[in-house]
């Protein structure tokens, strides 16, 4: 199977659940015929509730919990609290990924595996100390934190019995979601947060974590734990109770010794978990789900692009928002990074008929390449969208937008 590098038009591709694949023989041809030369196919994943339109044995599928979506040797995570779980949904079979991924490769698409870190309610609840520890002491069971060393090397495991298992021939490139921190964004069941009209700046603030292995790594980047913590509450409570918006900026919360410090600790850690990764994974390429406002954590990793020393070998970029903010987001990590920059753009919430215009606005703008969220559950009409904007990607090239 092609390895080409993530310049290649051709390689467009689009998310998969490994559901949407098992127990349906025409699934993979219905992908390939969206025009596209990859899918990112999901090998570990998170909780989640979907709908399934095209498969012909069900129609909703309910991951009750974080699992691995391929068979794991049990004498490997001998000892670990950190265990990934068997999924128990879906069509059963001893390898889903293996079964959904040979059958994508029968139709020449190129496999990237889709692997979640740090985002685990089961594993955070069996181990609560490991996970994200707010300013006032709270936990965020969802949200592995990544400086703990047994969160790094759960990650690291993962990553080595997911290459022991498949050759880079059968699958070349890894596609790392939650590569860092989560925080106090999390659409936890009943969720009650929004009447409290938090700003973006008091959200950052609240998904600055102080666990121990944080504080030791904010301290030993130059700033005082407990002073952060005291100036996350401070901002946070005048806004909570006096309406006062907390700034946009660290610096401006925390002062700019501590806002280079929580930053540099972050990114430090980011790194050192890319390179572990990247070292169990020789000769693949690693696709980074990361956002270029460091200051931000979820799923994709804050980081400041021009900065990053990891090693990816492209960056992935969310562009589900507003149409002018996911030009400027592509604009800004192309001028930043020395990495590719992938579009990862959503199908799903807006009208199928703008797609196409925001695709080959995301491509002038840098994007080389895009992955389309998600062709599992789109519907007729969204994947129509989806065929119609891939079939546009490939003549088109960056203009002066992306130059810039």
């Amino acid at each position: 199977m092609t390895t080409e590098p993530p310049g290649s038009t051709r390689l467009d591709g689009t998310f998969a659940y490994t559901w949407d694949l098992v127990g349906d023989s025409a699934g993979a041809e219905r992908i390939a015929s969206l025009g596209v030369g990859s899918v990112v196919l999901q090998a570990a994943y998170h909780s989640v509730r979907v709908m399934t339109p095209h498969h012909p044995a069900h129609r909703i599928v309910h991951a009750t919990h974080a699992a691995a979506y391929f068979p794991l040797d049990p004498h490997d995570w001998r000892g670990t609290r950190l265990r990934p779980a068997a999924p128990g949904w879906g069509i059963e079979v001893s390898d889903r990924f293996g079964t959904a991924a040979s059958a994508l490769r029968r139709q020449g698409l190129r496999v990237e595996a889709w692997l979640v870190l740090t985002h685990a309610t089961t594993l955070g609840d069996r181990a609560p100390d490991l996970t994200v520890r707010n300013a006032f002491d709270e936990r965020y069971g969802y949200a592995l934190c990544p400086a703990q060393p047994e969160v790094a090397a759960y990650a690291t495991q993962l990553v080595r019995s997911f290459c022991a298992r498949y050759d880079r021939a059968e699958v070349p490139a890894l596609m790392l979601e939650a590569c860092g921190w989560l925080g106090f964004e999390h659409g936890s069941h009943h969720e009650k947060t929004a009447g409290a009209d938090l700003g973006a700046g008091c959200r950052n603030l609240l998904s600055i974590c102080l666990c121990e292995p944080c504080r030791r790594g904010i301290a030993a980047a130059g700033a005082d734990p407990a002073v952060v913590a005291a100036a996350v509450r401070r901002t946070v409570d005048a806004e909570l109770r006096d309406g006062r918006r907390a700034p946009d900026s660290f610096a401006e919360s925390l002062g700019d010794q501590a806002a280079r410090a929580v930053l540099g600790h972050r990114r430090q850690v980011i790194e050192d978990l890319t390179h572990r990764i990247a070292a169990e994974a020789p000769g693949r390429e690693l696709l980074l789900m990361a956002d270029g406002d460091p200051q931000v954590t979820g799923p994709d990793s804050g980081l400041d692009l021009s900065r990053f020393d990891g090693p990816a070998g492209a960056v992935v970029v969310k562009c589900w928002d507003d149409e002018d903010r996911s030009a400027a987001r592509i604009k800004h990590a192309v001028a930043a990074s020395p990495l590719p920059v992938i579009a990862n753009v959503s199908v799903l919430d807006e009208p199928p008929a703008e797609l196409a215009r925001r695709v080959a606005r995301l491509r002038a703008a840098g994007a080389r390449q895009f992955r389309y969220y998600h062709a599992g559950l789109a519907s007729p009409a969204r994947l129509r969208a989806l065929r119609a904007a891939a079939g546009t990607t490939a003549d088109i090239t960056p203009t002066q937008e992306g130059a810039a």
